[in-house]
């Protein structure tokens, strides 16, 4: 008869998004998991199958919390104005008290190598892809922009953010918003 688990897989996931989150990906042992996590190796290899398992649950997660800031860019319809709020949002997100994170996806794909971890890469490559679709479909509101211009300021906007993301973590707040004004102002 198969046990029933104790603990909140929700709350376990979360505790260990925060781990993989300030670790990364690499640095993050299944033992750290098993700590921070409040659970044993065995229910995290019943439930998670192992690390990459609990990272990729870990990004489920992510998506729900982010989910926030990205649903206010989908239902936009400020075109590139929408946008520049989301990265102002994006700041405010990736925050724990004084503490800027980054982006869980970027410091994980800065993490990592693809050949090594082709599975997670393809995740997060989705995952972003996903923000830069959001971006085009904002830059489409636009009537005078046309769909080669779109696509190219797409992807200078997701460069943008991923290199904010990073910034993030070393600059201040007067640096960090400036970077986005200036962002903005070459579109």
């Amino acid at each position: 008869m198969a046990r029933k688990k104790q603990y909140n897989e929700d709350e376990v996931i979360k505790k260990a998004m925060g781990l993989f989150w300030r670790n990364g990906y690499e640095a993050t042992s299944v033992r750290m998991l098993e700590k921070e996590m409040g659970i044993n190796q065995f229910s995290i290899y019943s439930s998670f199958k192992n690390k990459e398992g609990v990272f990729l649950e870990s990004i489920k997660y992510y998506r729900t919390q982010i989910n926030v800031i990205t649903s206010k860019l989908e239902n936009s319809n400020n075109g590139i104005t929408g946008i520049k709020t989301y990265f102002y949002d994006f700041l405010e997100f990736s925050k724990e008290g004084s503490l800027r994170k980054g982006c869980l996806v970027t410091n994980t794909v800065n993490d990592i190598k693809e050949d090594m971890e082709p599975t997670i890469m393809n995740v997060l490559k989705n995952f972003a892809n996903e923000i830069r679709d959001l971006f085009v479909s904002n830059l489409k509101q636009d009537d005078k922009r046309d769909k080669l211009m779109i696509n190219k300021q797409a992807d200078y906007l997701m460069n943008c953010l991923l290199g904010l993301s990073v910034a993030s973590k070393v600059f201040n707040k007067e640096q960090l918003e400036n970077t986005i004004e200036i962002t903005f102002k070459n579109l």
